[in-house]
């Protein structure tokens, strides 16, 4: 009897061990899955290991990044959010609009607001975009993937009505006028950091800092996890919702600001079927879209996989078509992936 006791006291340290190891790998595994990108598109190619190169691809995720913190607010609540990247195009045709000039014809002048005008109230417009869809959604008891689907195609409508399915170009804006800086948001760096990924960089600490530190972000934990029982327990749960659409317009539409500062152009097609990269960064971050599980980190890191995933395999020359393969296999990974860890607990 002592000898068997012996031997099961020895086996549960190990088998601990164990599922520590197991559980590290899953918590870790959007990051080991960032570690394994860099290391192998570095010996394939002498060109990505390189400080340069990294900051070039960081301006690149910066947009997804913003796309991905928006819909994972949505994502905690229950939600999806497809509007997010019609979103980002009417927001960059808006700012170039406003940034070509507003005429006004019975008073034969033309406004060109400053850079600072435009930003705000090109956010605003986003916020208003995500306000239909919590309303639609939070009111009207619209399905959320039929109600962002609709605002889908509206916005996307409407960027084409207002262009004629033509681009602005030239957003730098002229002294003269009093509206240049506008490429500012696109090309400039701060301590060689590009000022995209800074801004991405601050979204996701104010994005941290609500979901840790407020009621807020105890509030949308809760109504993701257990709907009903969250109001029952008092939380505003149709306040939460219609949030957390704003907000994923808001982030939306400064996603749409930093590409059209970057391209200093705006099409109306721009940002297209960017929603489906979004969720998939989501996803690869570990968030659940059953809602209530996924932190801002994840989310960071999923985007990034995507982001140094697909620029890695343009720096090595492989097809688009195989691009959009292995990405796709990235994402089913992640979905099962998921998924076994959810059934595990």
């Amino acid at each position: 009897m002592s000898v068997t006791t012996m031997d099961t006291t020895k086996a549960a340290p190990a088998a601990k061990r164990k599922k520590s190891l197991i559980e590290l790998l899953f918590e870790g595994r959007a990051f080991f899955a960032l570690i394994a990108i860099i290391v192998v598109f570095s010996i394939m190619s002498p060109n990505y290991f390189s400080l340069g190169n990294f900051l070039i691809m960081s301006s690149h995720v910066a947009i997804f990044g913003l796309l991905a913190i928006g819909m994972l607010l949505v994502v905690l609540n229950g939600g999806i959010d497809l509007s997010v990247g019609s979103t980002l195009g009417l927001a960059g045709v808006v700012a170039g609009f406003l940034m070509q000039g507003i005429t006004l014809e019975q008073f034969g002048v033309v406004l060109y607001p400053p850079v600072w005008v435009v930003v705000i109230l090109t956010c605003l417009l986003g916020a208003v975009v995500g306000a239909v869809n919590g309303l639609l959604i939070a009111y009207l008891r619209v399905p959320a993937f039929v109600a962002t689907l609709g605002v889908l195609y509206v916005a996307r409508g409407v960027a084409l009505l207002m262009t004629n399915g033509l681009t602005y170009n030239n957003l730098g804006g002229r002294p003269e006028l009093g509206n240049t800086g506008f490429d500012w948001l696109g090309f400039n760096r701060l301590g060689g950091v590009p000022i995209g990924v800074l801004v991405l960089a601050i979204f996701a600490i104010i994005c941290g800092i609500i979901l840790s530190r407020t009621a807020f972000g105890r509030w949308l934990y809760s109504s993701g996890g257990n709907e009903r029982a969250a109001e029952l327990s008092g939380v505003p749960v149709t306040r939460v919702k219609v949030s957390v659409y704003m907000l994923s317009g808001i982030c939306a539409a400064v996603a749409g600001l930093v590409l059209s500062s970057q391209l200093t152009s705006a099409g109306p097609t721009a940002g297209t079927s960017y929603e489906l990269t979004a969720i998939a960064a989501v996803v690869i971050g570990g968030a659940a879209l059953t809602g209530g599980r996924g932190t801002v980190i994840g989310t960071l890191l999923g985007a990034f996989v995507i982001g140094f995933l697909s620029d890695g395999l343009v720096i090595i020359g492989v097809s688009a078509y195989w691009q959009t393969v292995f990405t796709g296999a990235v994402i089913v990974l992640a979905v099962l992936l998921n998924s076994i860890k959810y059934a595990r607990r």
